[in-house]
């Protein structure tokens, strides 16, 4: 430290006051690291609670940023007459089901979103833009958009207007690449194969999937993407793809009887599959209760597999094997591209991540039974 402190200033505001000296004299530049609370109490000779308060009052003031597990850093000022920075992120959304939120796709990344806002000083809200798709009034919010509905009914020419009027936005689940708005989703491909590999470690060669959706080609991006990562498994271990082995369900939300549907339409082969990717938990829920109805033990005579890993998957008898999506990962991802990675000038290109999800192997899937034959 090269000053001393000679007056009455409160320790915190002294801390304060010396970071910001060293940012006008150039010797802290925009995003370099600054040194943990623990660190910087030992560099002023004082308390963790002190130095706390000096990182938070500087984030409060726009000198410095936080990213969740790296640290602090140094804001970078904006020039004189550009763009306010972000005070408040809104997640925007066109006239949702509140009760959807409670999924955990949605629960966790909210918490993600949270997180990254309160460790930065910013204000977290929900917005719905309605049929008029009005934005929230102020110019300068952070937008985490979700475009999709149940009717897939957005129309993707506001999203030009936004971006023609400056609007800061980050999308989320869907992407659109060609409109160069920057997204965070998670990796749906790698999803599938996840599930499908899993499976195919067990033995089992004969795997039937539950898709929403009416045909293959109406099938909406998420669910598309888990049936190509179903695919790719099947071919890495020189396996054809069975249009028979995917049953389809046409509904607008997922729910436990599409599972059970699909799993007796796939059950009544000829040729039944000894294991199960429901695309869904819900779906995978509604297959374990068919399963349990029709007289099969689970997973001794049929492996079932979900995805998301809502709350009841650990609970169910036996517990649902499944795959995480690791939303919490997206909503920080898509807060800290809002606060931290945005140019103003539109320039560096496409800002864009995928959360890579995480196969949670549980009690519902189980080595192939003898009946297989080996492919």
């Amino acid at each position: 430290m090269e000053t001393e402190k000679l007056d009455k200033t409160p320790m915190y505001q002294y801390i304060m006051n010396d970071i910001k000296r060293r940012i006008e004299s150039g010797e802290l530049n925009p995003h370099d690291p600054l040194p943990t609370q623990i660190e910087l109490a030992k560099e002023y000779g004082t308390s963790e609670i002190t130095s706390r308060r000096a990182l938070s009052d500087l984030v409060q003031e726009g000198y410095v940023y936080r990213i969740r597990g790296k640290g602090s850093f140094i804001q970078e000022k904006a020039p004189a007459g550009g763009p306010k920075p972000i005070r408040t992120v809104f997640f925007a959304h066109k006239n949702h089901e509140i009760g959807a939120f409670s999924h955990p796709f949605f629960s966790d990344m909210f918490v993600g979103i949270k997180e990254v806002c309160e460790e930065n000083g910013i204000g977290f809200h929900m917005w719905d833009i309605g049929e008029d798709y009005r934005l929230p009034d102020d110019p300068h919010a952070g937008i985490v958009l979700l475009t999709t509905t149940a009717h897939n009914s957005f129309d993707l020419a506001r999203l030009t207007e936004w971006q023609r009027e400056g609007r800061r936005i980050v999308t989320v689940h869907f992407y659109y690449p060609h409109l160069g708005i920057p997204y965070v989703i998670v990796d749906n491909l790698t999803g599938g194969y996840l599930a499908t590999q899993h499976l195919l470690s067990l033995g089992h060669r004969r795997i039937g999937v539950i898709l929403t959706g009416r045909s293959i080609m109406e099938v909406n991006q998420e669910f598309s993407l888990r049936l190509q990562g179903y695919r790719l498994a099947l071919s890495q271990h020189q396996l054809p793809f069975d249009p028979e082995l995917v049953a389809f369900m046409d509904a607008e939300h997922e729910s436990v009887e599409m599972g059970s549907a699909g799993f007796r339409q796939l059950m009544a082969l000829a040729d039944p599959p000894t294991a199960i990717f429901a695309t869904s938990d819900y779906k995978a829920i509604g297959a374990m209760n068919a399963a349990r109805e029709m007289g099969l033990r689970v997973p001794d005579e049929i492996s079932i597999l979900g995805y998301d890993d809502v709350e009841v998957s650990e609970l169910m008898y036996p517990s649902l094997s499944t795959v995480n999506q690791n939303t919490k990962k997206l909503g920080e991802r898509a807060a800290e591209i809002l606060l931290f990675e945005l140019k103003d000038d539109g320039g560096g290109g496409l800002i864009k991540d995928e959360i890579v999800p995480t196969l949670v192997p549980r009690d519902s899937t189980g080595p192939a039974p003898d009946r297989q034959t080996e492919g």
